[in-house]
């Protein structure tokens, strides 16, 4: 691996990775820190502003993921932050795509900048990459199989991106580009990673369909049917384990997996794992590194019955 992939990336966690994805957060870094790979968390990081401030004021929300990308690039001297949150690492990219072409977001931004006392993000500062991107990029599929140590042949994974890894397109002009890009329709980034750890990887038609998070609390019966339709697709598929790379999208099918048994009587027996808790067990990391002990589908007996935990 050459220096310039060697170089430590800025970490932006955001909110949920600290709450109820904090297994996503726990083996992100342990997976990092197997590959060899540096992470060092934004100083004084702020939240995003998720979807509740988005929706009252989406200036707002550019000026608040602003802030992350000029501590980042300003104040720490990174030319890329990594988010591994789908929510976070889309406001990122949206805010990016605003005040790169929208001078009432610039105006905004520079005007709370100025009011909060730090230097104001200028577009073209800095770039989000996600955590698969991170790997993808930076490790790769050959040098990916060549650090693993328990092969992940015995698994079969429906690969789930959720929505907002690849929506709107045109605020992530580097997928669709061509050979070796992410695709915001087939995206295939996790689906490589994890065939390169061993998995087996069914065809899931559902995996960038919405989990129905943002509807949660003002709707749970849509959210548990999306989720339910999830679930029954990817066990239709013969698969054993969804894998996630969203903290929201994560968190919704576990919960709403118990919702649908108890709500509509729907059981299903597929469990929910983030893809880097898969590829830090294939890596030869055990079950706590990688924090399976915290996600609500428990998924110790399976892996156990597999050799990988």
């Amino acid at each position: 691996m050459n220096e310039v992939k060697n170089k430590p990336v800025a970490y932006y966690p955001g909110c949920a990775l600290e709450g109820s994805g904090h297994s996503y957060d726990r083996s992100t870094r342990a997976v990092g820190k197997a590959l060899g790979l540096d992470l060092v968390e934004v100083k004084d990081w702020n939240c995003c502003g998720a979807m509740e401030v988005k929706n009252i004021d989406p200036k707002l929300q550019t000026y608040l993921s602003s802030r992350v990308m000029s501590i980042a690039s300003d104040d720490m001297g990174f030319d890329q932050v990594m988010a591994p949150c789908n929510g976070c690492y889309h406001n990122l990219k949206k805010a990016e795509y605003d005040l790169a072409n929208d001078a009432d977001s610039v105006a905004v931004t520079e005007r709370l900048s100025e009011k909060a006392g730090h230097a104001t993000y200028k577009a073209g500062g800095i770039e989000t990459i996600h955590a698969l991107d991170w790997i993808k990029d930076k490790i790769g599929e050959d040098g990916l199989q060549s650090r693993i140590k328990k092969s992940l042949n015995a698994v079969k994974i429906a690969n789930y991106y959720g929505c907002m890894y690849t929506r709107p397109r045109h605020i992530f002009p580097e997928k669709d580009a061509g050979p070796g890009s992410e695709s915001t329709s087939q995206p295939h980034f996790m689906d490589d990673l994890l065939a390169a750890a061993g998995a087996e990887i069914v065809e899931y038609p559902l995996k960038t369909a919405c989990c129905g998070g943002a509807h949660t609390l003002s709707d749970s019966d849509t959210s548990t049917k999306l989720v339910i339709n999830l679930l029954r697709a990817a066990e239709a598929a013969g698969a054993d384990v969804i894998a996630t790379e969203c903290p929201t999208c994560h968190s919704g099918l576990e919960m709403h997996q118990v919702r649908a048994e108890k709500r509509f009587g729907v059981e299903t027996s597929v469990k929910i794992v983030y893809f880097t808790q898969l590829l830090g067990l294939a890596l030869g990391l055990s079950a706590r590194e990688v924090g399976l002990h915290e996600n609500i589908s428990d998924s110790l007996g399976f892996f156990k019955e597999k050799g990988l935990a």
